[in-house]
């Protein structure tokens, strides 16, 4: 890599302990942690003790702004698309309250999956009409299909943190090229460069040492900043952006 990988992953969890903040809103820790949303709001959650176990929420908010965005998900195919995103972090409704259960020991793990998935759930405000008119996750895995790409999709790798990630394609190791790890990126953003680099640096051991990682960039309604694609390839990660993709579709079905 470019930069030491164990640098980076200190320097990530410094940061992140340095601008996370907890505060006490009635019976419940408010935590306010630095990933933002599509406001440019930091994320916050709440935590309390209950039965024995660690009880993490986002109080509803994440879904009451979508709705209120315009972003319906009543349709089956969007109300799927959160279920599946939902599931694949271990975060269960309660309303429109996201929420997840932990065990002391466990708590941490758990509170991490949680503002994974208030990122993932608040990424489908993109789903708006007139935003976009189909799902890009959708768009990428049936373009590998046109493209004779062999593919096992929604994989789960396990970092060295202890936290786990969820990767959207994985093309097995061939002959010609190593194994290749994919990320579907719909609306690409610093935050997200930056939260897509820990995932791919932490979970290093789980994968062969000559894997390589590609970032799917939608640029459909807008240009993709030269940060983020700087950055992604500063952690050793391949910007493509969707409308480039055929220039990597010859190496992905090698």
């Amino acid at each position: 890599m470019n930069t030491d990988s164990q640098q980076i992953l200190d320097e990530y969890l410094t940061w992140l302990r340095e601008h996370s903040e907890v505060r006490r809103v009635a019976d419940w820790g408010e935590i306010t942690v630095p990933f933002l949303d599509r406001h440019n709001d930091h994320l916050q959650l709440y935590v309390k003790r209950s039965n024995g176990d660690v009880v993490f929420t986002d109080d509803g908010y994440t879904l009451a702004d979508l709705e209120q965005s315009g972003c319906n998900l009543a349709s089956p195919k969007r109300r799927g698309l959160l279920d599946v995103t939902l599931n694949g972090f271990g975060v269960k409704l309660d309303g429109d309250a996201l929420v997840v259960r932990a065990s002391s020991g466990d708590a941490a793990r758990k509170m991490h999956n949680l503002v994974q998935a208030m990122l993932a759930v608040d990424d489908l405000f993109y789903l708006a009409e007139p935003v976009v008119t189909s799902l890009f996750l959708e768009d990428v895995a049936e373009w590998l299909t046109e493209a004779g790409v062999r593919f096992t999709p929604d994989v789960k790798f396990t970092g060295k943190s202890g936290y786990d990630y969820r990767f959207d394609f994985v093309i097995p190791r061939s002959t010609a090229q190593p194994e290749r790890v994919i990320r579907a990126v719909n609306h690409p953003t610093n935050d997200a460069a930056r939260t897509l680099a820990f995932a791919w640096i932490d979970t290093l051991q789980a994968r062969r040492a000559d894997s390589v990682a590609f970032a799917l960039l939608n640029d459909g309604e807008q240009p993709v900043g030269s940060s983020v694609l700087e950055a992604l390839d500063a952690w050793d990660i391949r910007p493509v952006v969707w409308s480039k993709r055929a220039s990597v579709a010859e190496e992905l079905a090698a």
